[in-house]
């Protein structure tokens, strides 16, 4: 079913809430969505502000790169994928093109990835291991929520007892959930129940020559067929994608501040509208 007739039998409510700072709690975004929240309702949260709350920050300039890391991302990525592999596979020409102009910070940026996620995933050769570079101030970068099935239980329950509405509660990642012969799976180390998790570089060449269901939901409050689930995650991506301050990427954050990404601030983070989440209705 396209994504346009999905629409149709859906409706779609923002969640907008200001810039959730490092250590702050997720409540607003449970306040705000209570606003609109009926029963029977599909909360769907973006993973990066759960795990901004949490704290899971890194600054990646206090990393100093090993050989294996310049070798990741000045060889790796930057040449045998900006120049062989990614043509060959038929990635995005935006992709290769950023591939192909890798900053040396990227050397930090695969250090980080193998010290806190291994080599499968630094082996990526972008967005890797789902650490979000969007999003957060200068050059921190954002690592993957904690327990985010004990967030979707914590948010759903808060819900039910403060505001009397029974939902469905979604955390979601932008990075791709493939189907390859029948199996669902996804590089990222964190995943649904029914999804192959943790496959890095792996779950990233099959899904070359397998197909793309669309983004990866890491935790759901409630058992819920797969196949819908993931295509309500999709929905809700697709609504905040076409937001004009939508910032799925370092480029993209680029853009709207005019600034390099290094001299980003949280004041400048605060300065735009944030939609965290998105409430999916079924129609």
């Amino acid at each position: 079913m396209s994504t346009s007739n999905s629409r149709s039998e859906y409706k779609i409510i923002p969640v907008i809430t200001d810039y959730i700072k490092p250590g702050e709690p997720y409540d607003p975004i449970i306040h705000q969505a209570s606003k609109y929240l009926e029963d029977g309702d599909f909360l769907v949260i973006s993973e990066t502000p759960i795990a901004i709350s949490q704290g899971r920050i890194v600054d990646e300039q206090n990393i100093k790169p090993s050989i294996a890391a310049v070798l990741l991302a000045d060889v790796w990525s930057r040449y045998i994928w900006g120049y062989i592999f990614g043509p060959l596979f038929g990635i995005k020409s935006r992709t290769v093109g950023n591939l192909k102009k890798l900053p040396k910070e990227a050397r930090n940026h695969k250090q980080l990835i193998l010290d806190y996620y291994g080599l499968k995933h630094a082996l990526k050769p972008a967005s890797e291991a789902g650490v979000d570079l969007s999003n957060v101030p200068g050059t921190s970068v954002c690592l993957l929520p904690e327990d985010p099935e004990g967030v979707v239980a914590d948010i759903s329950s808060k819900i039910r007892s403060q505001y009397r509405k029974d939902v469905t509660v979604m955390i979601v990642d932008t990075d791709v959930t493939y189907q390859f012969r029948g199996t669902k799976l996804t590089s990222i180390p964190l995943a649904m129940s029914g999804i192959k998790k943790d496959l890095g570089i792996l779950a990233y060449l099959l899904g070359r020559i397998g197909t793309v269901k669309g983004p990866t939901p890491l935790a759901v409050s409630r058992s819920e067929n797969i196949d819908k689930i993931i295509k309500i995650a999709k929905m809700a991506e697709d609504y905040q994608k076409e937001k004009d301050t939508s910032m799925e990427t370092v480029y993209d954050m680029k853009e709207t501040f005019h600034e390099d990404i290094t001299g980003v601030t949280i004041e400048m983070l605060e300065s735009v509208e944030h939609t965290p989440a998105v409430i999916v209705r079924e129609r």
